[in-house]
């Protein structure tokens, strides 16, 4: 009976410590359970389709831009303004240049991002408004600097796509910054929404551990008091 009477106290005062940590559990995950992480990432408004092949002989030799910029990576690409490579030098910026002529074109200009953020989407959307983006933010935690351009859209839909590269790099929806929020409160991690090693969840899930492990403790002496009132 000391033992139960211990598991009971355990039980009762650590339950009460453990409860909105497990009442966020509870709501969070069921979040996530009815929303598929695809349509999260708004992959339902994505283009479909093979892109366009490239006229190998339009284009700049690969050579020339490798003895005048010496990358350490060239991709040749298909774009809605037409081929260009992508000239990657390790931990430095990326540099991005027409393939047709060899021109620069990165840094994007506000219309060109707008061009790859429209062609990036299944449907015609009107733009509310665009951002130049350089420093990370609770929404966009990708490579910088980048543009956010933000449509007119029932779902609030916002596309990134990096300054340097030419490339979408993030999709952002209302849906999105709804389950940011709630996976947040899920791992206890309210700054970043990444660290799901942090000391708050660690002790909140041991707590919680201890109150289930007293709780399985408490079942016989419950049945057999069960038992003797009936």
């Amino acid at each position: 009976m000391k033992l139960a009477a211990f598991a009971s106290t355990v039980h009762k005062w650590l339950a009460l410590l453990v409860a909105l940590p497990v009442l966020f559990w509870v709501v969070s995950g069921f979040f996530f359970a009815l929303y598929p992480i695809e349509r999260v990432r708004s992959e339902h408004r994505m283009a479909q389709g093979a892109p366009a092949p490239i006229e190998v002989a339009a284009i700049v030799p690969p050579a020339a831009l490798l003895l005048a910029t010496a990358p350490s990576k060239l991709t040749l690409q298909q774009s809605p303004g037409g081929p260009r490579y992508l000239a990657e030098f390790g931990e430095g910026r990326a540099v991005l240049f027409d393939a047709r002529d060899g021109r620069q074109l990165s840094p994007l200009t506000r219309e060109a991002a707008v061009a790859a953020a429209l062609a990036h989407l299944n449907q015609a959307l009107a733009v509310r408004r665009t951002d130049y983006v350089t420093e990370p933010s609770p929404e966009y935690r990708g490579a910088l600097p980048a543009w956010r351009v933000a449509f007119v859209d029932r779902e609030g839909l916002a596309v990134y796509v990096g300054a340097d590269t030419g490339q979408v790099s993030a999709r952002r929806s209302d849906l999105w910054r709804l389950y940011d929020g709630l996976w947040a409160f899920h791992i206890m991690d309210w700054r970043d929404h990444e660290n799901f090693n942090n000391g708050l969840l660690v002790a909140s899930a041991a707590l919680a551990f201890i109150v289930t492990i007293a709780g399985i403790v408490l079942l016989p002496y419950r049945l057999r008091f069960g038992r003797k009132r009936a």
